[in-house]
């Protein structure tokens, strides 16, 4: 189940807590104190190359009528659609330029290649997930309104169709966004009422029309006698950009070792203990340099989760300095490979579509979602936490999973 006391699970004292959370504000400051001219050189010229891929895939389409110029404007506006999304919408919009001082590549202008309107995009992502990241009542990005992903959400029959569910999420993940942003999960149990939402309501209706306009009537109309094979491009490219964005961003929040939390532990939370539960909250996969470009860098979510509105470019050299710290604080590191970290998140899901009596791992011993009474159970705080009589410190929570048999990937355990 969800974490109910994060000092009790991470085993850190309120002063250890104090402590991270001084070393974390201290890579804010190097990170913001060393923005400069090669940050503003990297964005522009992603921008650059986005640019260029776009038209360079919409001009192939005028040829795609010949199977091989279809396959390549489809693949260029693919890759060019990966890369607005992530590198550059979803960081634009977290303010990560806005140092800048650039009107065009300011959170406050940027309206980006999605059928959510960035403004909505600032409240439901930005806002909730980020303030509230896994926490079981507040976060909407846990399950998103359709899927269950931890045993706090409780087993209902519509559960069942969660594979399809999940399969259908990934190919439309766009418009789930959209939808999702809407809050269409809360809309159909009565909890919030449509009149609450016409405003965001009519904001989407419109960015839908105008993303339908430009990908499926304005675009395929400018080739001519290409437009039926240019409007088919147009959807693969849009469906290659949801499955990659859908498969980077579970990947990040959903496999063994993200772990969940109550409302309680969120009523008297500190920016340390913040902090904290991003770390302990996010997951990682291992990257190159190309994956990361192509996932935004969010292959580093942890980093990510920590500080939002730095460049991210920056994710790279700060995961060093994260590592660093969860080793000093015997903190897990969950990484893994993106198959290996797809890998559980897709078991998870397809777990959990059935009732509890079907699974064998109790709920506060799971390896999905686990708590702080996941030790109590293995033995008492005082045996797993205690002392190491062969090294004479205190053993940490990294340690501890070990111990309790945590089976998660984690950097140094």
């Amino acid at each position: 189940m969800a974490i109910s006391d994060i000092k009790e699970y991470a085993h850190l004292t309120e002063a250890d807590i104090e402590a991270l959370g001084q070393e974390l504000d201290a890579i804010r400051r190097d990170v913001e104190d060393s923005r400069g001219e090669r940050d503003a050189k990297y964005i522009q010229r992603t921008i650059a190359f986005q640019r260029s891929l776009m038209v360079a895939g919409r001009l192939v389409l005028f040829a795609s009528r010949k199977k091989p110029a279809w396959l390549l404007g489809s693949a260029l506006l693919g890759v060019g659609k990966i890369i607005e999304n992530m590198e550059l919408g979803h960081n634009v919009i977290h303010g990560q330029w806005d140092w800048m001082n650039d009107p065009e590549i300011h959170s406050t202008n940027w309206e980006w290649d999605n059928t959510c309107p960035s403004s909505g995009w600032k409240h439901s992502h930005n806002f909730t997930h980020h303030k509230f990241t896994n926490i079981v009542g507040l976060d909407n990005d846990v399950g998103y309104g359709i899927l269950r992903i931890t045993r706090d959400q409780k087993w209902e029959p519509k559960y069942l169709a969660q594979p399809l569910f999940n399969a259908l999420l990934a190919t439309f993940f766009e418009w789930g966004v959209a939808l999702h942003h809407l809050e269409t999960d809360k809309l159909r149990t009565g909890e919030v009422k449509w009149s609450d939402k016409k405003e965001m309501a009519i904001d989407v209706v419109r960015k839908v029309g105008s993303q339908v306009g430009k990908d499926y009537i304005l675009f395929p109309l400018l080739t001519g006698p290409a437009w039926k094979s240019t409007l088919t491009a147009n959807a693969t490219a849009n469906i290659i950009r949801n499955y990659w964005t859908y498969a980077v961003i579970f990947c990040g929040h959903f496999p063994d070792g993200a772990e969940k939390f109550t409302v309680e532990e969120y009523e008297a939370e500190t920016q340390p203990e913040w902090y904290l539960r991003q770390m302990l909250g996010s997951a990682n996969f291992g990257a190159g340099k190309t994956l990361a470009f192509m996932t935004g860098n969010l292959c580093y979510q942890i980093e990510h989760h920590l500080f939002p509105d730095l460049p991210s470019n920056r994710y790279a050299e700060i995961a060093v300095k994260i590592q660093q710290l969860c080793d000093k604080y015997d903190l897990p590191y969950t990484t893994g490979s993106l198959p290996h970290q797809y890998g559980q998140t897709l078991r998870t899901i397809m777990k959990l579509s059935l009732p509890n009596r079907f699974l064998s791992a109790t709920s506060d011993d799971a390896p999905e979602t686990s708590s702080e009474l996941k030790f109590r159970i293995r033995g008492g705080m005082k045996e797993v936490f205690g002392t190491d009589p062969a090294t004479g410190k205190r053993r940490g929570l990294r340690t501890a999973l070990a111990m309790a048999g945590k089976h998660t990937a984690v950097h140094g355990s």
